[in-house]
């Protein structure tokens, strides 16, 4: 039976409530071939149909990763995309599955660098969370990406300044690690509001990280 007539654009919708309820459905039955019925549609020429198709993805990774995970070529081949929805929805997918398909996304790192520079700010964050999940799974891995992690947490809009860096706690481990965080927290403190340094505050309590 197929499913794709459940997303939005067949349904007359412009909402994206047909997207989220068809991909709790499938995440839910472990759907495997709505899925790949699913993923068969990310190249569709209305790019309304194909839009809808990459929110259903990535909705499911928010849910059970491991059921899209197979697809990493896939959505590392919309990172091409002129189509700037196709790309930010790609890296969501990618930053939920980057820890169980690390190997595999490793050897597009330039492209996703490359994507990261020149993206949206949904591109920016979901791919920086896509980097931060590479680093966590090798030591390699991190020694290649610290340094970039840190410029991104150093060029962080104030707005993201604390999220990027609870985000990025995870896989700060070694005393290097801690002291250059602790550098980029001092610089970046001052441009924070009141309200964005209590949260600073609090995290950095609760982390023991002072």
């Amino acid at each position: 039976m197929t499913v794709i007539n459940q997303i939005a654009f067949y349904q007359n919708r412009r909402d994206e409530i047909p997207n989220q309820v068809l991909a709790h459905h499938l995440a839910e039955k472990e759907d495997h071939a709505g899925i790949r019925e699913i993923v068969g549609h990310l190249s569709d020429k209305n790019s309304a149909i194909a839009s809808d198709c990459v929110k259903v993805l990535y909705e499911i990774g928010y849910l059970k990763p491991e059921l899209i995970s197979k697809y990493s070529k896939e959505f590392l081949g919309l990172l091409n995309s002129r189509n700037n929805r196709m790309v930010w929805g790609a890296m969501i997918a990618l930053s939920t599955i980057a820890s169980m398909t690390a190997d595999e996304i490793w050897g597009s790192l330039d492209l996703i660098l490359k994507t990261i520079a020149a993206g949206t700010i949904i591109t920016q964050v979901s791919g920086i969370k896509t980097l931060i999940h590479l680093a966590a799974v090798r030591p390699e891995y991190k020694e290649r990406l610290m340094p970039i992690l840190m410029k991104s947490l150093a060029e962080a809009r104030p707005v993201d300044f604390v999220t990027r860096l609870e985000v990025l706690l995870p896989v700060m481990g070694t005393p290097t690690d801690h002291e250059q965080m602790m550098a980029v927290i001092q610089k970046k403190t001052k441009e924070l509001t009141p309200a964005q340094q209590k949260r600073l505050t609090a995290i950095i309590r609760k982390n023991r990280l002072v």
